[in-house]
């Protein structure tokens, strides 16, 4: 049974959806292809795709559903919306990481690009909580640390932190 979510973000591909899923799902342990829709003849001449192609797959992450469109080329994926994945130990960020920009590019602070250019960040789960911390001067070096990567380091957060 799928998963039922009121806010379904649905990621814009020209061409690319289904591939896109496909790598997202091979990606993420828990998760799957819930569905796909094909185009039809009806509305060709907004959509210009050729009946039988693919227009929307749906799929889960961690209980999260996803719709990717093949919209075409009108409209392509900027860093405004980027999708968080918030990692426990070194080991996640390390296998998320090297997935994820995998023919991709590297960003600064946790962010990335997929091949399909959809930014991501790649987030210690720990980082929140040296960012909230009530001395300032632990968020400062954790801030000037962090400024300083491109994959996190949970090791030498936690040493800047430490005010190692």
């Amino acid at each position: 049974m799928s998963v039922v979510n009121r806010i379904v973000p649905c990621l814009w591909f020209d061409d690319q959806a289904e591939a896109a899923a496909r790598f997202y799902t091979s990606i993420f342990k828990n998760s799957k292809i819930t569905d796909i829709s094909y185009y039809g003849e009806a509305g060709y001449e907004f959509h210009k795709k050729e009946a039988g192609s693919v227009m929307v797959v749906s799929f889960e992450i961690e209980g999260q559903r996803y719709d990717a469109l093949n919209g075409g080329p009108l409209f392509k994926f900027s860093e405004a919306v980027s999708l968080q994945v918030m990692c426990d130990s070194q080991e996640e960020i390390d296998y998320y990481w090297e997935k994820l920009t995998k023919d991709g590019e590297e960003g600064p602070c946790g962010w990335l690009k997929d091949k399909f250019g959809l930014s991501w960040q790649v987030v210690p789960k720990v980082l929140e909580k040296m960012l909230t911390d009530p001395d300032i001067s632990k968020r400062e070096r954790v801030m000037n640390a962090y400024l300083q990567m491109k994959k996190y380091d949970i090791s030498l957060l936690e040493k800047a932190f430490e005010g190692v």
